[in-house]
Protein backbone atom coordinates (compact mmCIF):
# COMPACT_ATOMS: atom_id res chain seq x y z
CA UNK A 1 0.00 0.00 0.00
CA UNK A 2 2.61 2.16 0.90
CA UNK A 3 4.41 1.78 -2.16
CA UNK A 4 1.47 2.38 -4.53
CA UNK A 5 1.01 5.85 -2.35
CA UNK A 6 4.54 6.87 -3.23
CA UNK A 7 3.85 5.84 -6.96
CA UNK A 8 0.40 8.24 -7.16
CA UNK A 9 2.51 10.99 -5.28
CA UNK A 10 5.37 10.72 -7.78
CA UNK A 11 2.11 10.90 -10.81
CA UNK A 12 0.60 14.01 -8.70
CA UNK A 13 3.88 15.93 -8.96
CA UNK A 14 4.71 15.32 -12.29
CA UNK A 15 1.17 16.21 -13.62
CA UNK A 16 1.79 19.26 -11.63
CA UNK A 17 5.26 20.20 -12.59
CA UNK A 18 3.89 19.69 -16.41
CA UNK A 19 1.14 21.81 -15.37
CA UNK A 20 3.34 24.08 -14.22
CA UNK A 21 5.72 24.04 -17.21
CA UNK A 22 3.83 23.93 -20.12
CA UNK A 23 4.87 21.17 -22.85
CA UNK A 24 5.74 23.74 -25.63
CA UNK A 25 7.98 23.85 -28.74
CA UNK A 26 11.26 25.27 -28.49
CA UNK A 27 10.46 27.80 -30.91
CA UNK A 28 7.47 28.89 -29.09
CA UNK A 29 9.56 28.92 -25.63
CA UNK A 30 12.69 31.11 -27.39
CA UNK A 31 9.45 33.74 -28.65
CA UNK A 32 8.04 33.89 -24.68
CA UNK A 33 11.62 34.31 -23.21
CA UNK A 34 12.95 37.04 -25.96
CA UNK A 35 9.54 39.24 -25.08
CA UNK A 36 9.91 38.91 -21.58
CA UNK A 37 13.49 39.75 -21.48
CA UNK A 38 12.29 43.04 -23.76
CA UNK A 39 9.54 43.60 -21.16
CA UNK A 40 12.20 42.70 -18.01
CA UNK A 41 14.35 45.19 -19.81
CA UNK A 42 11.99 48.68 -19.22
CA UNK A 43 11.16 48.23 -23.33
CA UNK A 44 7.41 49.92 -24.73
CA UNK A 45 5.28 47.91 -26.54
CA UNK A 46 7.01 49.87 -29.56
CA UNK A 47 10.53 49.09 -28.93
CA UNK A 48 9.83 45.32 -28.36
CA UNK A 49 8.11 45.02 -31.86
CA UNK A 50 10.75 46.81 -33.45
CA UNK A 51 13.56 44.78 -31.83
CA UNK A 52 11.73 41.13 -32.54
CA UNK A 53 11.08 42.38 -36.38
CA UNK A 54 14.74 43.69 -36.81
CA UNK A 55 16.26 40.99 -35.30
CA UNK A 56 13.66 37.51 -36.92
CA UNK A 57 13.87 39.01 -40.40
CA UNK A 58 17.91 39.41 -39.81
CA UNK A 59 19.25 37.65 -43.29
CA UNK A 60 16.44 35.93 -43.48
CA UNK A 61 16.81 36.27 -47.18
CA UNK A 62 20.53 34.66 -47.58
CA UNK A 63 19.44 32.14 -44.93
CA UNK A 64 16.34 30.78 -46.98
CA UNK A 65 18.89 31.05 -50.23
CA UNK A 66 21.17 28.43 -48.29
CA UNK A 67 18.71 26.27 -47.00
CA UNK A 68 15.76 25.77 -49.65
CA UNK A 69 18.59 24.10 -52.57
CA UNK A 70 20.23 22.29 -49.86
CA UNK A 71 17.14 20.34 -48.35
CA UNK A 72 16.24 20.15 -52.56
CA UNK A 73 19.94 18.84 -52.74
CA UNK A 74 19.60 16.08 -49.95
CA UNK A 75 16.47 14.78 -50.57
CA UNK A 76 17.63 14.34 -54.43
CA UNK A 77 19.99 12.52 -53.57
CA UNK A 78 17.95 10.29 -50.96
CA UNK A 79 15.61 9.57 -53.68
CA UNK A 80 17.92 7.82 -55.77
CA UNK A 81 19.32 5.05 -52.82
CA UNK A 82 22.61 4.47 -53.58
CA UNK A 83 24.25 1.76 -52.03
CA UNK A 84 28.41 2.95 -50.66
CA UNK A 85 31.14 0.97 -49.86
CA UNK A 86 31.86 1.30 -45.70
CA UNK A 87 35.32 3.31 -46.11
CA UNK A 88 33.76 5.47 -48.95
CA UNK A 89 30.66 6.37 -46.63
CA UNK A 90 33.37 7.28 -44.02
CA UNK A 91 35.58 9.49 -46.54
CA UNK A 92 32.29 11.18 -48.05
CA UNK A 93 30.42 11.88 -44.67
CA UNK A 94 31.77 14.76 -44.50
CA UNK A 95 30.67 16.27 -47.71
CA UNK A 96 27.47 15.28 -47.52
CA UNK A 97 27.05 16.55 -44.07
CA UNK A 98 27.91 19.58 -45.52
CA UNK A 99 25.92 20.05 -48.58
CA UNK A 100 22.79 18.51 -47.09
CA UNK A 101 23.12 21.56 -43.77
CA UNK A 102 22.30 18.83 -41.51
CA UNK A 103 24.31 16.40 -39.94
CA UNK A 104 21.44 14.42 -38.76
CA UNK A 105 20.12 13.88 -42.24
CA UNK A 106 23.56 12.54 -43.56
CA UNK A 107 24.10 10.32 -40.74
CA UNK A 108 20.58 8.75 -40.97
CA UNK A 109 21.05 8.22 -44.83
CA UNK A 110 25.05 6.91 -44.44
CA UNK A 111 24.28 4.82 -41.37
CA UNK A 112 22.78 1.66 -42.95
CA UNK A 113 25.49 1.62 -45.19
CA UNK A 114 28.03 1.63 -41.95
CA UNK A 115 28.45 -1.17 -39.58
CA UNK A 116 31.58 -1.12 -38.39
CA UNK A 117 32.72 2.75 -38.17
CA UNK A 118 29.36 4.44 -37.60
CA UNK A 119 31.13 6.47 -34.80
CA UNK A 120 33.88 7.46 -37.30
CA UNK A 121 30.76 8.47 -39.75
CA UNK A 122 29.33 10.76 -36.90
CA UNK A 123 32.80 12.43 -36.09
CA UNK A 124 32.86 13.29 -39.92
CA UNK A 125 29.10 14.15 -40.33
CA UNK A 126 29.70 16.82 -37.37
CA UNK A 127 32.89 18.46 -38.77
CA UNK A 128 31.64 18.24 -42.37
CA UNK A 129 28.57 19.99 -41.20
CA UNK A 130 30.30 22.49 -38.92
CA UNK A 131 33.42 23.80 -41.04
CA UNK A 132 33.02 23.16 -44.78
CA UNK A 133 30.94 24.84 -47.12
CA UNK A 134 28.04 25.48 -47.38
CA UNK A 135 27.25 24.51 -44.04
CA UNK A 136 28.58 26.44 -40.81
CA UNK A 137 31.49 28.66 -42.56
CA UNK A 138 28.61 29.97 -45.15
CA UNK A 139 25.89 30.37 -42.73
CA UNK A 140 27.83 32.30 -39.95
CA UNK A 141 29.87 34.22 -42.64
CA UNK A 142 26.21 35.31 -43.77
CA UNK A 143 25.24 36.68 -39.81
CA UNK A 144 28.74 38.67 -39.68
CA UNK A 145 28.28 40.18 -43.03
CA UNK A 146 31.61 38.45 -44.21
CA UNK A 147 32.12 38.14 -48.00
CA UNK A 148 35.66 37.30 -48.41
CA UNK A 149 35.68 34.43 -50.88
CA UNK A 150 38.44 32.40 -49.88
CA UNK A 151 36.87 31.57 -46.56
CA UNK A 152 36.34 28.01 -47.66
CA UNK A 153 39.55 27.51 -47.93
CA UNK A 154 40.49 28.49 -44.40
CA UNK A 155 38.15 26.35 -43.17
CA UNK A 156 38.80 23.26 -45.46
CA UNK A 157 42.85 23.82 -43.97
CA UNK A 158 41.77 23.73 -40.25
CA UNK A 159 39.00 20.99 -41.15
CA UNK A 160 41.10 18.50 -42.57
CA UNK A 161 43.76 17.93 -39.25
CA UNK A 162 40.77 18.12 -36.87
CA UNK A 163 39.08 15.25 -38.87
CA UNK A 164 41.92 13.65 -39.00
CA UNK A 165 42.17 13.71 -35.16
CA UNK A 166 38.82 12.92 -34.71
CA UNK A 167 39.19 9.34 -36.68
CA UNK A 168 41.72 8.54 -35.04
CA UNK A 169 39.96 8.75 -31.61
CA UNK A 170 36.91 7.30 -33.16
CA UNK A 171 38.98 4.16 -34.32
CA UNK A 172 40.03 3.82 -30.49
CA UNK A 173 36.39 3.94 -29.07
CA UNK A 174 35.26 1.45 -32.06
CA UNK A 175 38.17 -0.54 -31.59
CA UNK A 176 37.87 -0.96 -27.47
CA UNK A 177 35.10 0.48 -26.04
CA UNK A 178 32.29 -0.07 -28.53
CA UNK A 179 30.68 -3.96 -28.64
CA UNK A 180 28.32 -3.24 -31.25
CA UNK A 181 30.22 -3.59 -34.56
CA UNK A 182 28.77 -5.58 -37.41
CA UNK A 183 30.38 -6.98 -40.78
CA UNK A 184 30.79 -3.98 -43.32
CA UNK A 185 28.12 -2.91 -45.83
CA UNK A 186 27.13 -4.57 -49.46
CA UNK A 187 29.67 -3.40 -52.46
CA UNK A 188 28.50 -0.08 -54.54
CA UNK A 189 25.78 0.46 -56.79
CA UNK A 190 27.51 1.41 -60.01
CA UNK A 191 25.84 5.20 -59.71
CA UNK A 192 27.43 6.06 -57.07
CA UNK A 193 29.67 8.62 -58.80
CA UNK A 194 27.04 10.06 -61.16
CA UNK A 195 24.69 10.53 -57.71
CA UNK A 196 27.12 12.10 -55.84
CA UNK A 197 28.46 14.73 -59.01
CA UNK A 198 26.08 17.48 -57.85
CA UNK A 199 28.72 17.86 -55.14
CA UNK A 200 31.54 17.99 -57.28
CA UNK A 201 29.71 20.25 -59.20
CA UNK A 202 29.59 22.39 -55.78
CA UNK A 203 33.19 21.82 -55.02
CA UNK A 204 33.92 23.27 -58.49
CA UNK A 205 31.82 25.78 -58.93
CA UNK A 206 33.03 27.20 -55.42
CA UNK A 207 36.93 26.99 -56.89
CA UNK A 208 36.22 28.68 -60.14
CA UNK A 209 34.72 31.53 -57.76
CA UNK A 210 37.39 31.64 -55.23
CA UNK A 211 40.33 31.76 -58.03
CA UNK A 212 38.66 34.10 -60.63
CA UNK A 213 37.28 37.45 -60.22
CA UNK A 214 33.69 37.19 -62.68
CA UNK A 215 31.84 40.58 -61.62
CA UNK A 216 32.10 41.37 -64.97
CA UNK A 217 29.63 38.66 -66.13
CA UNK A 218 26.36 38.38 -63.57
CA UNK A 219 25.47 35.44 -64.47
CA UNK A 220 28.92 33.60 -63.87
CA UNK A 221 29.39 35.59 -60.78
CA UNK A 222 26.40 34.54 -59.19
CA UNK A 223 26.41 31.00 -60.29
CA UNK A 224 30.35 30.67 -58.31
CA UNK A 225 28.65 32.61 -55.57
CA UNK A 226 28.12 29.62 -52.65
CA UNK A 227 24.22 30.58 -52.73
CA UNK A 228 24.43 30.51 -56.55
CA UNK A 229 26.60 27.08 -56.72
CA UNK A 230 23.85 25.68 -54.33
CA UNK A 231 21.39 26.56 -56.62
CA UNK A 232 22.88 24.90 -59.63
CA UNK A 233 23.61 21.81 -57.68
CA UNK A 234 19.97 21.53 -56.38
CA UNK A 235 18.84 21.90 -60.01
CA UNK A 236 21.05 18.88 -61.17
CA UNK A 237 20.34 16.92 -58.45
CA UNK A 238 16.72 17.41 -59.14
CA UNK A 239 17.24 16.76 -62.78
CA UNK A 240 18.74 13.32 -61.90
CA UNK A 241 15.46 12.26 -59.75
CA UNK A 242 12.51 10.51 -62.01
CA UNK A 243 10.45 13.53 -63.18
CA UNK A 244 7.41 12.29 -61.09
CA UNK A 245 9.65 12.32 -57.48
CA UNK A 246 10.81 15.70 -58.22
CA UNK A 247 8.02 17.71 -56.97
CA UNK A 248 8.00 15.78 -53.44
CA UNK A 249 11.80 16.37 -53.14
CA UNK A 250 11.11 19.89 -53.93
CA UNK A 251 7.93 20.21 -51.08
CA UNK A 252 10.44 18.20 -48.63
CA UNK A 253 13.32 20.84 -49.24
CA UNK A 254 10.31 23.66 -48.42
CA UNK A 255 9.31 21.72 -45.64
CA UNK A 256 12.61 21.38 -44.22
CA UNK A 257 13.47 24.93 -45.06
CA UNK A 258 10.65 26.97 -43.39
CA UNK A 259 10.54 25.17 -40.40
CA UNK A 260 13.96 25.69 -39.69
CA UNK A 261 13.58 29.68 -40.75
CA UNK A 262 11.12 29.43 -37.53
CA UNK A 263 14.04 28.38 -35.76
CA UNK A 264 16.63 30.72 -36.84
CA UNK A 265 14.12 33.63 -36.97
CA UNK A 266 13.44 33.15 -32.80
CA UNK A 267 16.77 32.43 -32.17
CA UNK A 268 17.84 35.84 -34.31
CA UNK A 269 15.22 37.76 -32.44
CA UNK A 270 16.32 36.03 -29.10
CA UNK A 271 20.52 37.20 -30.14
CA UNK A 272 19.15 41.19 -31.39
CA UNK A 273 17.01 41.42 -27.55
CA UNK A 274 20.45 39.79 -25.99
CA UNK A 275 22.70 42.48 -27.43
CA UNK A 276 20.55 45.39 -27.12
CA UNK A 277 20.26 44.47 -22.88
CA UNK A 278 23.73 43.28 -22.57
CA UNK A 279 27.02 45.95 -23.04
CA UNK A 280 28.54 43.08 -25.71
CA UNK A 281 31.05 46.03 -26.90
CA UNK A 282 31.91 46.88 -23.10
CA UNK A 283 32.63 43.37 -21.56
CA UNK A 284 34.60 42.61 -25.15
CA UNK A 285 35.62 46.01 -26.38
CA UNK A 286 39.68 45.89 -25.18
CA UNK A 287 39.91 42.33 -26.59
CA UNK A 288 41.63 41.63 -29.81
CA UNK A 289 43.82 38.77 -31.27
CA UNK A 290 43.58 35.33 -28.97
CA UNK A 291 41.91 36.59 -26.67
CA UNK A 292 38.99 37.67 -28.84
CA UNK A 293 38.95 34.41 -30.77
CA UNK A 294 38.41 32.81 -27.57
CA UNK A 295 35.87 35.11 -26.03
CA UNK A 296 34.03 34.57 -29.64
CA UNK A 297 34.62 30.41 -29.11
CA UNK A 298 33.67 30.30 -25.63
CA UNK A 299 30.18 32.40 -26.22
CA UNK A 300 29.28 30.49 -29.26
CA UNK A 301 30.07 27.26 -26.91
CA UNK A 302 27.39 28.30 -24.08
CA UNK A 303 25.07 28.98 -26.80
CA UNK A 304 25.36 25.66 -28.07
CA UNK A 305 25.46 23.82 -24.65
CA UNK A 306 21.92 25.22 -23.78
CA UNK A 307 20.41 25.40 -27.00
CA UNK A 308 21.43 21.79 -28.08
CA UNK A 309 20.57 22.24 -31.86
CA UNK A 310 23.26 22.99 -34.04
CA UNK A 311 21.36 25.17 -36.56
CA UNK A 312 19.37 27.39 -33.71
CA UNK A 313 23.29 28.16 -31.63
CA UNK A 314 24.51 29.40 -35.36
CA UNK A 315 22.02 31.45 -35.84
CA UNK A 316 21.66 32.79 -31.94
CA UNK A 317 25.70 33.09 -32.15
CA UNK A 318 26.09 34.99 -35.01
CA UNK A 319 24.37 38.15 -34.10
CA UNK A 320 26.21 38.14 -30.78
CA UNK A 321 29.45 37.70 -32.62
CA UNK A 322 28.99 41.00 -35.02
CA UNK A 323 29.77 43.69 -32.00
CA UNK A 324 32.44 41.18 -30.55
CA UNK A 325 34.28 41.39 -34.21
CA UNK A 326 33.91 45.27 -34.37
CA UNK A 327 35.43 46.10 -30.99
CA UNK A 328 38.09 43.99 -31.86
CA UNK A 329 39.67 44.30 -35.21
CA UNK A 330 40.05 40.78 -35.91
CA UNK A 331 40.38 38.70 -38.88
CA UNK A 332 36.56 38.43 -39.80
CA UNK A 333 37.48 34.87 -41.13
CA UNK A 334 38.86 33.78 -37.88
CA UNK A 335 36.10 35.18 -36.25
CA UNK A 336 33.39 33.18 -38.68
CA UNK A 337 35.98 29.93 -38.14
CA UNK A 338 36.10 30.46 -33.94
CA UNK A 339 32.22 30.65 -33.74
CA UNK A 340 32.19 27.32 -36.02
CA UNK A 341 34.83 26.06 -33.23
CA UNK A 342 32.79 26.44 -30.47
CA UNK A 343 29.66 24.80 -31.94
CA UNK A 344 31.30 21.71 -31.36
CA UNK A 345 30.84 21.68 -27.95
CA UNK A 346 29.53 19.64 -27.23
CA UNK A 347 27.42 16.57 -28.27
CA UNK A 348 25.04 16.02 -25.30
CA UNK A 349 21.44 14.58 -24.73
CA UNK A 350 19.88 18.30 -25.40
CA UNK A 351 21.51 17.75 -29.21
CA UNK A 352 18.98 15.37 -31.83
CA UNK A 353 22.56 14.21 -33.16
CA UNK A 354 22.92 12.39 -29.82
CA UNK A 355 20.19 10.55 -29.90
CA UNK A 356 20.48 9.78 -33.53
CA UNK A 357 24.32 8.15 -32.40
CA UNK A 358 22.67 6.79 -29.48
CA UNK A 359 20.29 4.77 -31.25
CA UNK A 360 22.31 3.42 -33.66
CA UNK A 361 26.12 3.37 -32.79
CA UNK A 362 26.27 3.15 -29.20
CA UNK A 363 22.55 1.57 -28.74
CA UNK A 364 24.50 -0.99 -26.29
CA UNK A 365 25.90 1.55 -24.15
CA UNK A 366 24.64 3.09 -20.72
CA UNK A 367 23.71 6.56 -20.76
CA UNK A 368 26.95 7.91 -18.91
CA UNK A 369 29.18 5.78 -20.95
CA UNK A 370 27.27 7.46 -24.68
CA UNK A 371 27.64 10.64 -23.29
CA UNK A 372 31.16 10.33 -22.26
CA UNK A 373 31.87 9.33 -25.64
CA UNK A 374 30.43 11.78 -28.23
CA UNK A 375 31.21 14.47 -25.88
CA UNK A 376 34.69 13.49 -24.95
CA UNK A 377 35.50 13.43 -28.95
CA UNK A 378 33.70 16.89 -29.82
CA UNK A 379 34.99 18.68 -27.16
CA UNK A 380 38.40 17.13 -28.35
CA UNK A 381 36.80 18.29 -32.11
CA UNK A 382 36.59 21.78 -30.93
CA UNK A 383 40.12 22.22 -29.05
CA UNK A 384 42.63 21.08 -31.94
CA UNK A 385 40.33 23.24 -34.18
CA UNK A 386 40.95 25.95 -31.93
CA UNK A 387 44.64 25.18 -31.66
CA UNK A 388 45.14 25.71 -35.40
CA UNK A 389 43.33 28.72 -35.24
CA UNK A 390 45.54 30.11 -32.85
CA UNK A 391 48.46 28.85 -34.81
CA UNK A 392 47.31 30.58 -38.04
CA UNK A 393 46.50 33.71 -36.23
CA UNK A 394 49.97 34.03 -34.20
CA UNK A 395 52.11 33.17 -37.06
CA UNK A 396 50.31 34.19 -40.29
CA UNK A 397 47.81 36.98 -39.18
CA UNK A 398 50.28 38.88 -36.30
Amino acid sequence: MGLGRMENSKIVVKKAAICFFPDLPILIWMILITLFIGIFAGFDAKQIISTFNSGWGYAAGEFALILLPSFILAAAIRKQQIIIPEAVSVSLAPVVSAGMICPDTAYAALAPMVRKHQISLAVGTYAGFKLLFPAGPLIIATSLGVTDSVIWLYSLGVFVPVWIVSLVYARIIETNFVSNALDSAPLASSNVLATLSPFVLLVILLAVGAGFDLSRNSLADFFTNPKGALLVSAAIALLMVPHHQRRACVDSGVRWTGSLLLIIGAASAFSAFVTVVIPIEDIFGPQSGILALGSLFAMTAVFKLLQGSSMSTFAAAGPVAVPIVAASNLSPILAVLAVCLGSFVAILPNDSFYWLIRRSALAEESELRAMMILGVGSVLQAFIGLALLFGIHTFFMS
